[in-house]
C-alpha cells in the first residue's frame, strides 16, 4: 500500500462485519464523513465514486434483526480522524 492511500480511507467501506466492504484496520484509525457539506456520525457505509452514505432508518429492523438503512445520494468525502486537524480528504474528483 502506498504512503498516499495509507493516508486517504477507502473509497467504500461499511461498519457491518458481514459485508465484502467491511474494514477492520480502516474503522479502528476513525473514519471522519462529510455528507453536503455536514459532518455526519451516523453513517453505516459509504461510496465516494458513486456518491453515496447509507445511515440507519430509525430503530427499524428486518426480519433477520438487522437494521434497515436509507440510501442518501451526494458528494461524500472522507479522512481517516487519527492525523490530526488537517488531514488529506478522499473525494470525488
Amino acid at each position: 500500500m502506498s504512503d498516499e492511500k495509507a493516508q486517504t480511507p477507502p473509497d467504500r467501506l461499511s461498519v457491518n462485519p458481514r459485508s465484502p466492504h467491511f474494514d477492520q484496520e480502516s474503522l479502528e484509525r476513525g473514519i471522519g464523513i462529510r455528507f453536503k457539506e455536514r459532518v455526519r456520525t451516523d453513517v453505516e457505509e459509504y461510496s465516494i465514486s458513486e456518491g453515496w452514505i447509507r445511515v440507519q432508518a430509525g430503530k427499524t429492523v428486518d426480519r433477520k434483526g438487522q437494521p434497515l438503512t436509507l440510501k442518501l445520494n451526494g458528494p461524500v468525502e472522507a479522512w481517516f480522524e487519527d492525523l490530526g486537524d488537517d488531514p488529506p480528504v478522499a473525494k470525488k474528483d
